[in-house]
């Protein structure tokens, strides 16, 4: 168990990663309250409408298809502890003005509209330049396990988050939730403030006037590059198709199952437990993913999503959404790991701010989709569809990686049920085939 343990969370031992995964996780706890309450507040004000619900979350990430870029250029240039600095309290300060906006009581929809696309703003700046600050504070060698913790840390918050302003939305109302996570959200600025930068690893890093790389280099560096190009072309799909949980469970929660404010953050609490477990189960990993570990489980993932839509209760529906949570964050985190591990230094940056676009990015399209499919056929629909949509790209996608490769899957049962990738033979004729 010691040793289990230290494997786990072996990145803690670096004083300024303890920092950084501290204060993410306070931020995160407050920004699920607000999420979640947020989503409440939605649904009160528009009648229970799941395009609204949609255009919200729309105009949270629009920002990021935006800026995103942009922001991973500024990663590659400038010092990204500083730009996180920056970032997060232009966050803070921003959920401080809306938390006494929705108190006071004044707040109608077009102000979460406004507000939602602010905070966005905000985010679109700060995530990819956290992604790739990532190595700057464990190195490679740990960077597979600090990425692992760091989505560990994020489902703890997406457990506790919504579980927390359920409970409070049900005693004290929408208002205090939004107050008290504007509290929490400034920890990173003082987390970052407190890092020795002079124990940063920068190895490979050029900044300022010599980092003279465009956006453009960055794309034409993913496109030269067929491993990092399948991973994230199918992450886009899923991400904008598949990802639209905070869209569908308010309204499968509210609308399909009649569950109140309490009832619908145990449905995101039952999809972060899975996704917690999922995160953890990746930490022990020491060397870049091969490319299924990052298809398979997305199958998984896509499979277990339709599963859910056909959910015929309410504790049918949380059930399955554990499994669905440690596939779908098994899946993401063998991406992002596979991506980061994959590219050069000096083009960290930029390559993560494209993942996080499609991760992310393709939010305002696949959002307002969610929800128009949610008031045409039901949420349950909703879901199933998303599912099936990422089932086709993630089977697609491995098809086309086995008929490359020349590789292929085989199930072996005993002594237990085992998928595993068998190389295809070489002959004499073919001394020199070389497994891809």
């Amino acid at each position: 168990m010691r040793a289990t343990l230290n494997t786990t969370f072996r990145s803690l031992a670096v004083r300024n990663y303890r920092l950084f995964a501290t204060g993410q996780l306070v931020k995160l706890i407050g920004v699920w309250m607000m999420f979640t309450a947020q989503d409440w507040l939605v649904l009160d004000l528009s009648g229970n409408s799941g395009s609204a619900l949609g255009i919200v979350t729309a105009l949270q990430f629009l920002p990021v298809l935006l800026l995103t870029l942009y922001a991973g250029k500024l990663a590659d240039r400038y010092d990204k502890r500083h730009i996180l600095i920056g970032a997060n309290a232009a966050y803070a300060v921003l959920a401080v003005v809306f938390a006494i906006l929705v108190a006071s009581g004044a707040v109608e929809l077009w102000h979460v509209f406004v507000f939602a696309g602010l905070l966005g703003t905000a985010n679109a700046i700060e995530t990819p330049v956290r992604q790739s600050f990532v190595s700057e504070l464990v190195g490679m060698t740990l960077l597979p396990n600090a990425l692992s913790l760091s989505a560990a840390t994020f489902n703890i918050a997406r457990v506790s988050g919504p579980a927390l302003a359920g409970l409070a939305i049900a005693t004290l109302g929408i208002g205090p939730v939004f107050l008290i996570s504007t509290v929490l959200a400034i920890s990173p600025v003082f987390s970052y403030l407190r890092m020795n930068a002079g124990a940063l690893v920068r190895t490979g890093l050029t900044t300022g006037k010599n980092a003279k790389g465009s956006v453009l280099d960055g794309l034409r560096y993913v496109w030269t590059r067929g491993d990092l190009l399948l991973v994230i072309v199918v992450m886009a799909v899923v991400a904008m198709i598949g990802f639209n949980f905070p869209v569908t469970l308010a309204v499968l929660a509210k609308v399909s199952f009649g569950a109140g404010a309490a009832s619908f953050g145990l449905l995101t609490t039952a999809l972060a437990l899975g996704a917690l477990g999922g995160a953890l189960a990746g930490s022990a990993r020491t060397a870049r993913p091969s490319i299924y570990s990052v298809l398979l489980p997305g199958v998984a993932f896509a499979a277990l999503e339709v599963l859910v839509g056909f959910a015929p209760t309410f504790w049918a529906a949380a059930l399955l959404l554990v499994p669905t949570g440690f596939f779908m964050i098994f899946f993401a985190q063998a991406a992002n790991q596979r991506v980061q591990l994959g590219t050069d230094a000096a083009y960290r940056g930029r390559v993560m701010a494209l993942y996080v676009l499609v991760f992310l990015g393709t939010t305002p399209i696949g959002a307002p989709l969610a929800g128009w499919w949610s008031e045409l056929f039901g949420p349950a629909v909703s879901i199933a569809l998303g599912g099936a949509v990422s089932l086709v790209a993630a089977l697609a996608a491995l098809a086309w990686q086995l008929r490359r490769s020349g590789e292929r899957l085989r199930l072996t049962w005993r002594p237990i049920p085992r998928l595993s990738v068998v190389a295809p033979r070489v002959t004499a004729a073919e001394p020199n085939v070389t497994v891809a």
